[in-house]
């Protein structure tokens, strides 16, 4: 496989700044890929104009009228024009030699899915969503709902849109899309590998304030997940449930005992999450054949 087959895929809220530094580290990049598609839910004009900053980057805008991370990637994946694509987030730069190792690792198992490392930037209790585990891993037959990092992954995409891409049912309040991405992937027998190899850098920006409210949003986003796949019958989900129940009694306990603030405590954020996700879940996917 050339390098010249690949598509990067980043959807944004049109956070400029954040987005900015972005593009720079892909314009970095050696060698860098066919196309970059900027999926921008708002202010796709100044996401343009940044654009033009790097005439180098052979990007685009894909301007996209809805709002969710799920909906973003799926657009994206549906406009790219290579079947490897490579996505991360607007708030993440990239190794240098990003775009050839996720091509390379692509080759090896054309059909799967990479994940990578993803380092902190900055506060590392500011940055949610990071992985730094020096060790490969192949998750390929075990169902599995935290494997997938999608600010660092690569795929063949008409796999991925094959098995109904990423659920964008899930939208700007429920944030655990690629958990529930990932466990269906796993469970349709789909390949996913971790190799450390592949590498970005998640930025910290957010506010103590942002932070409780995104670790709300992770809670209510696998309450989300839980409930519609316990609607099809995956009596996993209740072994997940008390899981998430005994993370919240020691995110609890940790507060107490260590006077840990709740912004740098994921597990603060199950109690006023995970409840309200799964009764909205659970209504969501009741309707017969509205689940994928």
């Amino acid at each position: 496989m050339t390098t010249e087959e690949v598509t990067v895929v980043i959807p944004t809220l049109g956070r400029i700044e954040q987005l900015r530094a972005c593009l720079e580290s892909l314009a970095a990049c050696d060698p860098r890929p066919a196309e970059v598609l900027v999926v921008a839910q708002a202010r796709a004009g100044e996401v343009a104009a940044l654009l033009a900053s790097w005439p180098e980057l052979p990007a685009r805008v894909v301007p996209c009228a809805g709002r969710g991370v799920s909906l973003g990637r799926n657009v994206g994946l549906r406009e790219a024009t290579r079947e490897v694509v490579l996505v991360t987030d607007d708030d993440c730069t990239v190794a240098p030699d990003w775009i050839g190792v996720g091509a390379r690792l692509m080759a090896e198992d054309p059909s799967g899915i990479v994940t990578g490392r993803v380092l902190p930037v900055g506060d590392p209790t500011g940055v949610p969503s990071v992985k730094e585990d020096p060790r490969p891993r192949d998750f390929t037959g075990e169902p599995h709902g935290g494997a997938l990092f999608p600010n660092n992954m690569a795929l063949a995409r008409t796999g991925v849109l094959a098995v109904g891409g990423f659920d964008e049912r899930f939208g700007p309040e429920e944030a655990a899309e690629d958990n529930e991405f990932c466990y269906r992937w796993l469970r349709s027998g789909g390949s996913l590998r971790y190799r450390p190899e592949l590498v970005v850098w998640h930025h910290d920006w957010r506010t103590p304030a942002e932070l409780e409210q995104l670790y709300v949003a992770y809670a209510r986003g696998q309450g989300f997940f839980y409930a519609k796949h316990l609607r099809g019958g995956d009596l996993r989900m209740l072994r997940y449930l008390a899981r998430d129940a005994w993370w919240a009694a020691r995110g609890l306990a940790a507060a107490v005992l260590e006077r840990r603030p709740r912004w740098t405590d994921p597990r603060r954020g199950i109690p006023r999450g995970l409840p309200r996700g799964f009764r909205d879940g659970w209504r969501a996917y009741a309707a017969p054949g509205r689940r994928r």
